[in-house]
């Protein structure tokens, strides 16, 4: 394993030599760090939002969003996280999507508290988020079925419950989703 404090561009560059090939990998402060593999239940919900986003995109022409896309956060030492969704309404449509990590920041990110280490530094994560230019952030939480909306101008946090509507606005005009249908199982599954 890599014990060097890194650059994100050296994270880029060797994070194939780190366990699982990276794939679960992030950068805090200069030091990789391994997350746990994510479990079928974020696979799901990523599967869900890939469909509604999709459909959004499709129908509004808003942005586009970027999966596991690794966000440069914080610099010297250098932080890269990789959220499950990172959606952008600025700059050139689709100029993420092939990249391994952006210093680009989006309007919006997702994060699935899924695992143990995905949920205990959720806080510092918004708030790197947040100081980065991020103007939203949306926190699944599976175990409770909900989605917890922070965003950056300091309105609080506003939780939806499995039976209540996520709406995308001011961020995502016209976006809207039932937030069950986040947790639903596919029909082939």
């Amino acid at each position: 394993m890599i014990q060097r404090s890194m650059t994100a561009e050296d994270f880029s560059l060797h994070r194939w030599e780190l366990p699982d090939a990276g794939q679960w990998a992030e950068l805090v402060r200069g030091v990789p760090i391994s997350l746990q593999p994510p479990d079928p239940e974020h696979g799901t919900i990523v599967l869900n939002l890939s469909k509604v986003f999709s459909a959004y995109v499709h129908a509004e022409m808003n942005g586009y969003p970027c999966f596991d896309l690794g966000l440069h956060v914080e610099s010297a030492p250098d932080t890269v996280l990789h959220p499950a969704v990172s959606y952008f309404t600025s700059g050139e449509r689709f100029s993420e999507s092939d990249k391994d990590y952006t210093d680009s920041v989006p309007t919006l990110v997702v994060e699935l508290a899924t695992s143990n280490d995905r949920r205990s530094n959720i806080n510092e994560r918004i708030a790197l988020y947040h100081r980065c230019g991020v103007s939203t952030v949306w926190v699944v939480d599976p175990d409770n079925k909900t989605v917890h909306i922070l965003r950056r101008a300091g309105s609080g946090a506003t939780r939806l419950t499995e039976f209540e509507t996520l709406h995308g606005a001011p961020d995502l005009k016209k976006f809207q989703m039932n937030v069950g249908d986040l947790f639903r199982e596919p029909d082939w599954a």
